[in-house]
């Protein structure tokens, strides 16, 4: 099982650092966060340390993404909330903070005042194609 000492997330998942943990099986832990951007915001972390999702088993991001159905009902119960953003940030300049990856539950309100940019663009003529042939090529790789 892969750890890293100084991971604060490895050491919540060992029980060193304590966490208000509301889920627990042999892959996975589920906690409050520390510094919530809603009340009842969660984060489901790997049992095992991997600093990026793409570093982590298949099988690994499968566990995580298996639970996140049960814990979203039980955050819009528990929080009164009737929505949720699911976020993985992936890497320092998505915003990773702590380097283990995590997913966060973050409980949704009308008019929560947190917000979401998503500053959608366009493809100029062709580039769309490119894209999508570089990464079928990449795929078709085997990587």
């Amino acid at each position: 099982m892969p750890t890293d000492p100084t991971c604060i997330f490895c050491r919540i998942a060992k029980g060193e650092i304590p966490a208000e943990i509301v889920y627990r099986d042999e892959f996975c832990v589920a906690f409050l966060d520390v510094n919530p951007l809603a009340p009842g915001h969660l984060l489901v972390i790997p049992v095992d340390h991997y600093a990026l999702v793409t570093q982590a088993p298949p099988a690994v991001i499968g566990a995580l993404a298996s639970v996140v159905p049960r814990l979203g009902a039980a955050l819009m119960q528990t929080a009164s909330a009737p929505a949720f953003n699911l976020l993985q940030n992936n890497g320092s300049d998505a915003g990773q903070v702590v380097q283990h990856v995590h997913f966060h539950l973050i409980p949704r309100r009308s008019g929560d005042g947190l917000g979401y940019r998503w500053n959608a663009g366009a493809y100029p003529q062709g580039a769309a194609r490119e894209m999508g042939d570089s990464y079928r090529r990449f795929l078709q790789a085997g990587c």
